[in-house]
């Protein structure tokens, strides 16, 4: 049975275990704090994000990153805004609400939001006579690949952060399948910018090599005071610190990420074009390691007994989309197996 469900279906590229395996016992701080691996990986990304003040934090997942991320952005009485199809807004169980922030949706074009509709957005709030008995916005968060697999543009990224930053509002950019956004043909944003145009962001590792992990970037170091502290109250603080850092200062070495990364776009290259030569729709014309196809019921159940495919939406009672995903892991020869299947 093949299977192209999601993107971290393998535990961890080999040269994280070779790592893990190697620096097992190596004696050195808890927490990430005097830790000479989370230190070699800190620099690392410091200097691939040409932030070299940047505050780097190791955590476990991408919806407990995001959570503890813009709880601690937030003042009380704000809320976050987010593309209706943001992972923040659908796919994590209300965790942003649970912490006491509600989740503005804006709406979604190919997965982005679009810079006109946020400026009307806070134009709205700042014109709305009741505005203190509503929730203020006082974060924007966007996904660098998007939940649809779209990239959003260095003009369209630029132009988000102005907007934002004009009124008083922060930027923090999900990055759980960034790797896969930064290797895609056609990309024009880079780490540099993203530390640069935003407020926050993180790099993930659980999607992209790593067993688990994903690391936080304050480009301007202060932005969240205590945030190792509030780490901790929150029940994301990881006393093993060591087996994030040295996870993370191997893929950030020598390219890792991106290279592997870049093998996962190519498989998915593959295969879109395989579906556009046989006639199937896709959703989204995208660069990255996802594909939304819409299927027949009865395609869909003929592939399914070869194939495990992830849900996505029912469009009508006759036609299902489900997506294909490709990872750092795909072998080709999967991939022309699924291509000989389409």
């Amino acid at each position: 049975m093949l299977n192209f469900a999601c993107d971290y279906l393998d535990a961890a590229h080999p040269k994280v275990l070779e790592a893990l395996v190697r620096e097992n016992f190596v004696k050195t701080g808890c927490y990430g704090e005097d830790d000479v691996f989370s230190d070699a990986a800190r620099a690392k990304i410091r200097e691939a994000a040409a932030a070299p003040e940047a505050e780097v934090w190791f955590l476990a997942g991408g919806t407990q990153t995001n959570m503890v991320v813009i709880s601690t952005m937030l003042e009380n009485w704000q809320g976050v805004f987010a593309a209706k199809t943001g992972h923040v807004a659908v796919h994590e169980a209300g965790a942003i609400e649970a912490s006491g922030h509600k989740v503005l949706e804006l709406p979604s074009v190919n997965g982005k939001i679009v810079p006109a509709d946020l400026e009307a957005a806070f134009r709205s709030w700042e014109g709305d006579g009741n505005r203190w008995h509503m929730v203020q916005p006082g974060l924007v968060y966007v996904t660098q690949s998007t939940e649809c697999g779209t990239l959003y543009s260095l003009a369209e990224l630029e132009a988000i952060s102005e907007i934002t930053h004009r009124h008083g509002a922060r930027l923090f950019l999900d990055g759980a399948r960034l790797f896969y956004g930064l290797a895609a043909a056609g990309n024009d944003v880079s780490l540099a910018d993203i530390a640069r145009l935003t407020d926050a962001f993180y790099i993930g590792g659980t999607k992209c090599g790593l067993l688990f992990g994903e690391a936080v970037v304050f480009p301007k170091a202060g932005t969240v005071p205590h945030f190792f502290t509030q780490m901790k109250q929150k029940g994301a603080l990881l006393a093993k610190g060591k087996v994030l850092g040295i996870q993370f200062d191997t893929l950030m070495a020598d390219g890792l990420g991106l290279t592997i990364a870049a093998h996962a776009d190519r498989e998915a290259d593959r295969i879109r074009a395989a579906l556009r030569g046989k006639g199937y729709t896709t959703l989204y014309d995208n660069p990255t390691n996802q594909i939304f196809v819409q299927f027949t019921n009865e395609e869909a159940e003929r592939l399914g007994r070869e194939v495990v495919m992830s849900f996505w939406e029912r469009t009508d009672a006759d036609h299902v989309v489900l997506r294909i995903a490709t990872s750092w892991a795909t072998d080709p020869k999967d991939t022309d197996e699924l291509i000989a299947l389409l």
